[in-house]
């Protein structure tokens, strides 16, 4: 899937005996005595994306951005500032009976500057704009993340606890078997051998249901963790992905402009219009800057030759004439970091495309490919009940029965994994189609 699609590894420690969560039903306790609450897939999405630490992280960059943008604004406006200077000198030089400067002297004065020509910081708040944008466009891509993290998350539980239903189902199957293979040894009608067989599968197939359990338990507390809950948490549903016209969709979406509304193709584009704008604005540092500065003055006591009040006004030109080449390395820089931007965008556009492609075949072979996994399942499941009957009846030894048994859980466990495959090249085609979340 797209870049960034991985598992989102995020957690937050939260009180004990926080409010349940939302959409969820009461589970019961697991081996921990830790409660597994239920969850539906909507609220689990929904409540991933208000509590998840990295929507949070995302929406402080959109904030620092906003906060940079003000102080580009800032640099535009006009600006005052104040000062207050006591000064004491010794000897105190005298004329005429009077002191040419005072002793002590107060002197408060006060700068107005006012930016009159500023072509790059002109430059630089428009900028600060685009950097917003794209702050806004990340937080989008990182919610988008998010969302794929925790239906898959959710789906792995699903998965896992198919497995954990059909090793359970395997194993009071054998258990049947040891159980009669067991009986008709203490009657003296069957071997030791065919009860030691039996128990042997019986036993392995106990080992596979721990094991499943344990991967049960894995799953729910990925969820529990990107759900940011404080405890693990179980599907309480299978999520229906409705792709009713997505196959036209993906057809559709050979065009990388139909795609443009994908978040990550956003967040690409907006890099790719704000490093195009620090290019195009490099031209402003050749040019002039001015700005008028107003200065009031008043000096308590006064001196001889000295006014209490006073004041000054000054226009200043600054030029840039030589750097030594600052100017045109700066430039070339921009001009790198743009086609660095502009091949990420082309790249990922290549991918999308492939990504819609992929996930439209992956749909149809995995449609395919259940309906001969469950056929499969059947036929694995009848036989099995058949060879059971004819062991128990005489016509067979129980390494057929054993190997039916195994053959129907392999059967099985195939139809769960490609159900499983179904489910997330659903998922993976909503995905690359722009359509989920919606």
């Amino acid at each position: 899937m797209t870049r960034g699609f991985g598992l989102v590894t995020v957690a937050v420690t939260l009180l004990l005996g926080s409010p349940v969560v939302a959409g969820a039903q009461a589970a019961p306790p697991s081996a921990q005595g830790l409660a597994v609450q239920r969850i539906s897939f909507q609220a689990a999405i929904e409540q991933a994306l208000a509590r998840n630490p990295a929507i949070e992280q995302a929406a402080s960059g959109i904030v620092r951005a906003e906060g940079l943008l003000q102080q580009t604004r800032a640099l535009m406006l006009p600006s005052l500032a104040a000062t207050l200077t006591t000064s004491t000198i010794g000897p105190v030089t005298e004329f005429a009976g009077e002191s040419i400067v005072p002793r002590t002297q107060v002197n408060m004065g006060a700068a107005v500057s006012v930016p009159l020509l500023a072509p790059v910081r002109w430059a630089q708040r428009t900028q600060a704009g685009d950097q917003v944008l794209v702050s806004r466009r990340g937080a989008e891509d990182t919610r988008r993340q998010v969302a794929v993290a925790t239906a898959e998350a959710y789906l792995a539980v699903i998965a896992a606890r198919q497995l954990l239903e059909l090793n359970e189902r395997a194993r009071e199957n054998a258990r049947a078997h040891y159980e009669f293979a067991d009986e008709r040894f203490r009657g003296g009608l069957g071997s030791k051998l065919n009860a030691l067989r039996a128990q042997q599968e019986l036993s392995s197939d106990e080992g596979r249901v721990e094991e499943a359990r344990l991967a049960v338990r894995r799953a729910q507390e990925a969820l529990g963790v990107l759900v940011a809950a404080d405890r693990p948490l179980d599907a309480a549903e299978e999520p229906a992905f409705d792709v009713t016209g997505a196959t036209e969709a993906a057809e559709a979406g050979a065009d990388p402009a139909a795609l443009a509304a994908r978040p990550d193709l956003r967040l690409l584009t907006a890099r790719e219009a704000a490093a195009t704008r620090v290019v195009n604005d490099s031209w402003r540092e050749y040019l002039p800057e001015a700005s008028a500065v107003v200065a009031p003055q008043w000096i308590t006591p006064t001196g001889l030759f000295a006014q209490s009040r006073s004041w000054s006004a000054s226009i200043l030109f600054a030029v840039p004439l030589f750097d030594a080449g600052e100017r045109r390395g700066r430039a070339a820089e921009r001009r790198g970091l743009l086609q660095l931007a502009r091949a990420e965008r082309l790249e990922l556009e290549r991918q999308a495309v492939s990504e819609v492609r992929t996930a439209r075949e992956a749909v149809a072979a995995s449609e395919r490919a259940l309906a001969r996994a469950r056929a499969a399942a059947e036929q694995a499941n009848e036989v099995m009940t058949i060879t059971d009957i004819a062991f128990r009846e005489g016509a067979t030894t129980n390494i057929e029965v054993l190997d039916a048994q195994r053959r129907a859980r392999d059967a099985e466990t195939a139809a769960a994994i490609v159900e499983h495959q179904l489910r997330r090249a659903r998922l993976e085609l909503l995905v690359a189609l722009g359509k989920f979340p919606g």
